[in-house]
């Protein structure tokens, strides 16, 4: 059934009289009529104020004045139309007419990036946080230079304060600032002899051959990458059927204990020093961390995967139809996992 949308307004005799004439057509071509009063939209008013009747009649638009056989036309067209595509349809259903399914790069790539998202995702984070685990063991060897740009690029997506920092290679892997008071624990202040209010000094610090060399990243971006990497590889090894966890599971779970423990720390603190001072400890910065890579991962790769699953299962499809046209049927082309 063919649908016709007016666009109207009270008081105007164009739009009662091109009524009129589509109702005098119900019989010659069958279709309903929605009428829209512009005045009760604002944005339909600015946009036809000055040319109701505005009648659409599919991807057919007519505007005052209209005359009925105007509209008879315009209704036949699309009626003409439909059946047409109808008869296709059909004929492609029942395989009378085969149109021709063209596969490029674009429609490979699309296919193979759908396949294997999930193994360039775990891969990136893979690196990434081996590249910063990478940084102390040239220190540790002394290739300073490679190290050190590894530390310039980290710095700029992390703070990589030392006193929240694991170290490696030293007689600790931690080295907090003494408000921490961990059992057994030198303070950063004491092992390195500098300020501990000196963020910038804390910042620049890499280590040195007794007391380690600090991760490019800190403890709780560590954690973070480490938690989405983890839930990735489960997530791989289920073939991609676990289902995304609710929105409020993700904010209690993943948001709300990192949120708790970050905020309450910055606001302890100067320049705010809102709260008593606090100072987060490595254990907690690990697990806040560790825990919101984890569940937002969980949150958002199975998300990830039913907007691929359909690209996949389209492009499987195009390319079956082009082989089939081709005569050439190949067998997939395997899926890479990690």
């Amino acid at each position: 059934m063919i649908e016709v949308v007016m666009y109207s307004r009270d008081g105007c005799h164009l739009c009662d009289e091109a009524l009129e004439a589509l109702s005098a057509l119900q019989e010659k071509v069958p279709h309903t009529v929605r009428v829209i009063d512009i005045d009760q939209d604002e944005r339909l008013k600015k946009k036809y104020d000055q040319d109701v009747p505005v009648v659409v009649i599919g991807p057919y638009t007519l505007r005052a004045p209209i005359h009925p056989q105007d509209l008879e036309i315009t209704l036949r067209a699309l009626k003409d139309r439909q059946e047409k595509d109808a008869a296709l349809d059909l004929a492609i259903q029942r395989g009378e007419i085969s149109i021709p399914v063209s596969w490029g790069k674009a429609d490979r790539f699309s296919l193979w990036l759908s396949r294997n998202y999930l193994t360039m995702f775990n891969l990136f984070v893979f690196f990434y946080v081996g590249l910063a685990f990478l940084a102390p063991v040239l220190m540790k060897v002394g290739w300073t230079t490679p190290a050190n740009w590894l530390y310039r690029s980290y710095g700029y997506v992390c703070h990589q304060l030392a006193f929240r920092s694991w170290f490696l290679f030293g007689e600790q892997t931690v080295y907090p600032r003494s408000e921490v008071n961990l059992p057994g624990v030198i303070p950063y202040g004491e092992a390195t002899h500098l300020d501990e209010a000196d963020l910038l000094s804390a910042r620049s610090f890499i280590g040195d051959e007794f007391l380690g060399y600090k991760i490019a990243l800190c403890e709780r971006d560590v954690s973070i990458y480490l938690g989405i990497l983890a839930f990735g590889l489960v997530f791989s090894a289920s073939g991609r059927r676990i289902k995304s966890i609710p929105w409020f599971l993700w904010v209690v779970l993943g948001l709300a204990p990192i949120g708790f423990d970050g905020v309450s720390q910055l606001i302890s603190q100067p320049p705010l020093s809102l709260i008593p001072f606090r100072e987060s400890t490595p254990l907690l910065r690990a697990v806040t961390g560790g825990m919101f890579g984890f569940f937002t991962a969980w949150f958002g790769y199975p998300m990830a995967e039913e907007s691929m699953r359909e690209t996949r299962d389209f492009m499987e499809q195009k390319l079956k139809r082009h082989q089939a046209q081709q005569g050439t049927v190949k067998p997939a082309a395997p899926e890479l996992r990690m």
